[in-house]
C-alpha cells in the first residue's frame, strides 16, 4: 500500500468558497466580477438545469413512477440532488432528541430545491430581543441590509404587490400572476375573518430583466430546474455568470475537510477529499469564505482543529454549533366541494403559491412571542405522479360524483372517475413560523463517527419550546377557520392535537436551519461581526445561514443572498487595503 499523501492543486487563489448555494453563489459572482480569483469548491457535481432537463416530462416518464429515493426526496423529476438521508453521510442524535438534516450534493446547492420565497426580513426581526426580551439583536439593522436588498431585487428578479407593511418591507418588484380559482375562495374567506392574503413574493421572472434569462411560461415546475432560468437558483443566476468572468474555478465533487491554518493563526486554504479518488488535497487561498450551510460550516469549523485552536477555529466563544433553529411547520388541506367535477382549463401558473398571508397579529396578545407566515397550494397544475397523495386520502371521506360515499380508494373506471371528479378541488396550507433561537438547541462533533471520506459527522441535540408548539396550535385553528369560511372539507390534518404537539414538523423538515455561527458584536458571545467576518480569524468569513441571530416568520434565501453581497463587498475593500 503507498504512502498516504495529500496533494496540492496548482494554483494558488484569492478566495476560496466552500459551497455553491445561495451564499456561495452570491459571493462567486461578486468576487469574480470584481476581478478577484476564486476557487469555488463544491460537494456535489455539476449542474445546469437546461441541460440537466426533467422540465415537461409526463408523469409516467418517471424510472419509478414517482417513488423517491434517498437521493430524489422529491422524487425523479425533482432537481435536488440530495435528502435527508445520503449512503455513507451519517449525522447521530443526542438524548433521544430529533433533527433532519437536508443536505443539497449539487451545483447550487438547495438552491434547486426551495418555493422560491423571496422575502425581505424587517425592522422588527433584526431586533426581536427589544420586543419580546427572548434571544438576542442582530448588531445590525434593517437599514444596514435593505441597500442589499435592493440589489438582489434587481439582479435576480422578484414579483409581488407594494402593500406597505412595517415588518413585511416593498420589494422592487415585477408584475405578480393572477390568483388561480381555489386561491380567490381562499382570499375571500381569509379577508373576511381579518387574515390578508396578498401576492406572492417569488423570484420567479414574469418578464425579461437581461439577454440571458428568458421569462416564465407558466409549466408550474420549477422544483424541476428552469430550462430557460426564470427562475431562481445559484446555479444558473450566479455561478453561471461567474464563470463567465473567467476569474473563478469549480471543483466539484469535493468534500471540505477542514480550514489550514499557519503558525500566525491565520486560514491559508482548504483541506479536502476529492469523491472520485478518495485522496486529500489541498487548496491556497488569501480568503475562505464559508458557505457550506449553517450545519455543514459549523462542522468544517468544529474539525479545523489545531494546537492554537483546540476547541475548532473561530471558536473561542464556544459558540459554533449552538443557538441552531429551523422554521416551524405544520399543515391542514383537504378539498372545496364548489370544485368538484370543475371543467378543465390551464391553470398551472409559476412553480408555487399566487398568493400567501404574510403575519397578521400583535404577539403581545398572544401566548407565543413569534409570528409564521401561511402558504397556499392546490388548483389543476399537471400532476407530477397523481394528486392528493393517493386518492384514498380524498374519496373516502366526500361523496363521489354519484353522491355517494364511498370506501377509501378503488381501482378500475371508478378510481378514474374519482380523479377525474376530485382534480382541482383540492387545496391545502402551511405554517411557517419563527422558532427562538436557544444555546441548548445544538450540532456538535460526534466523537465515535465518520462519514466514508473519514471526516467526523455532526450530532444534533434539538427540542422544540412551548412557544413553538403553542404556535403551531394557532396555525391550525387559523386554517381551520379558513376553510370553515371557504366551505372546505379538511381532508387531513384536523386531528393532530396536543398528544403530537398540533403536527408541528420535526426539527430540520422544513430545511431553514440558521444560527449555529451566529453575529455578534461582543466575541465571546458570537462567531462573526456585522461583516461575517470570524472574530478569531480575520482572513475567515460565513455567508450561509450560519450567522443568522434569529430567523424571523420568512424563508432564510433573500438574507443570506443580501449578507453574502454586502460580505464580499467587505472583503474586495479589505483586499485592496490589505488588511486580510
Amino acid at each position: 500500500m503507498p504512502d498516504f499523501q495529500i496533494k496540492k492543486t496548482p494554483k494558488d487563489y484569492d478566495v476560496c468558497i466552500v459551497g455553491s448555494g445561495a451564499g456561495g453563489g452570491m459571493a462567486a459572482y461578486v468576487l469574480a466580477n470584481a476581478g478577484i480569483k476564486v476557487v469555488l469548491l463544491e460537494a456535489g457535481p455539476l449542474y445546469d438545469p437546461a441541460k440537466n432537463v426533467t422540465q415537461l416530462k409526463w408523469p409516467w416518464e418517471s424510472p419509478r413512477r414517482g417513488a423517491s429515493t434517498p437521493l430524489r426526496n422529491f422524487g425523479d423529476f425533482d432537481a435536488a440532488y440530495g435528502g435527508w438521508e445520503l449512503d455513507g453521510e451519517p449525522y447521530t442524535h443526542k438524548d433521544g432528541t430529533k433533527f433532519d438534516w437536508f443536505r443539497s450534493r449539487m451545483l447550487g446547492g438547495r438552491t434547486n430545491h426551495w418555493g422560491r420565497i423571496s422575502l425581505r426580513f424587517g425592522p422588527k426581526d433584526f431586533k426581536r430581543k427589544n420586543i419580546d426580551g427572548l434571544g438576542d439583536n442582530w448588531p445590525i439593522g434593517y437599514e444596514d441590509v435593505a441597500p442589499y436588498y435592493d440589489k438582489i431585487d434587481q439582479l435576480i428578479g422578484v414579483f409581488g404587490s407594494k402593500e406597505n407593511l412595517p415588518n413585511d418591507p416593498d420589494s422592487i418588484y415585477l408584475p405578480p400572476p393572477k390568483p388561480r380559482l381555489h386561491e380567490l375562495f381562499i382570499k375571500e374567506a381569509g379577508t373576511a375573518i381579518g387574515v390578508p392574503v396578498i401576492p406572492s413574493r417569488l423570484s420567479i421572472l414574469t418578464k425579461p430583466i437581461n439577454k440571458d434569462r428568458g421569462s416564465c411560461f407558466f409549466c408550474s415546475q420549477c422544483n424541476r430546474g428552469c430550462t430557460v432560468y426564470g427562475d431562481f437558483s445559484s446555479s444558473s443566476v450566479l455561478v453561471k455568470p461567474a464563470l463567465k468572468t473567467g476569474n473563478i474555478d469549480v471543483i466539484p465533487n469535493v468534500m471540505a475537510r477542514e480550514v489550514m491554518t499557519n503558525a500566525q493563526g491565520k486560514a491559508t486554504g482548504i483541506s479536502f477529499v476529492n469523491k472520485d479518488d478518495m485522496q486529500e488535497y489541498t487548496v491556497n487561498a488569501k480568503v475562505v469564505v464559508l458557505a457550506a450551510s449553517a450545519c455543514e460550516s459549523a462542522r468544517l469549523l468544529l474539525n479545523s482543529k489545531s494546537s492554537q485552536f483546540p476547541n475548532g477555529l473561530a471558536n473561542s466563544s464556544g459558540v459554533v454549533g449552538k443557538y441552531l433553529h429551523d422554521s416551524t411547520g405544520t399543515d391542514m388541506g383537504g378539498i372545496l366541494p364548489k370544485l368538484v367535477g370543475r371543467k378543465r382549463y390551464n391553470e398551472d401558473g409559476v412553480g408555487g403559491m399566487h398568493v400567501y398571508s404574510p403575519w397578521w397579529l400583535d404577539n403581545k396578545k398572544l401566548d407565543f412571542p413569534r409570528g409564521y407566515h401561511i402558504e397556499y397550494y392546490g388548483g389543476m397544475g399537471m400532476p407530477g405522479y397523481g394528486f392528493g397523495f393517493g386518492m384514498q386520502g380524498t374519496n373516502g371521506k366526500y361523496p363521489g360524483r354519484d353522491g355517494k360515499q364511498k370506501e377509501a380508494g378503488g381501482y378500475g373506471t371508478s378510481l378514474k372517475d374519482d380523479y377525474r371528479y376530485f382534480y382541482g378541488a383540492s387545496f391545502g396550507m402551511s405554517g411557517r413560523g419563527e422558532a427562538i433561537a436557544r444555546e441548548d438547541n445544538y450540532c456538535e462533533i460526534d466523537p465515535t463517527t465518520v462519514d466514508r471520506y473519514g471526516i467526523p459527522v455532526l450530532r444534533f441535540h434539538y427540542k422544540w419550546s412551548d412557544h413553538e408548539v403553542k404556535q403551531a396550535k394557532h396555525m391550525k385553528q387559523t386554517f381551520a377557520e379558513i376553510i370553515d369560511k371557504m366551505g372546505g372539507v379538511v381532508t387531513y390534518g384536523k386531528s393532530d392535537g396536543p398528544e403530537n404537539d398540533y403536527g408541528l414538523l420535526a426539527p430540520g423538515r422544513i430545511i431553514h436551519e440558521v444560527g449555529t455561527t451566529r453575529m455578534g458584536s461582543d466575541p465571546n458571545k458570537s462567531i462573526v461581526n456585522k461583516f461575517n467576518q470570524t472574530h478569531d480569524v480575520k482572513n475567515v468569513f460565513i455567508v450561509d445561514g450560519g450567522p443568522f441571530v434569529s430567523q424571523a416568520d420568512k424563508n432564510p434565501t433573500w438574507t443570506i443572498l443580501a449578507l453574502s453581497m454586502r460580505a464580499s463587498e467587505y472583503i474586495i475593500d479589505e483586499l485592496k487595503k490589505q488588511n486580510i
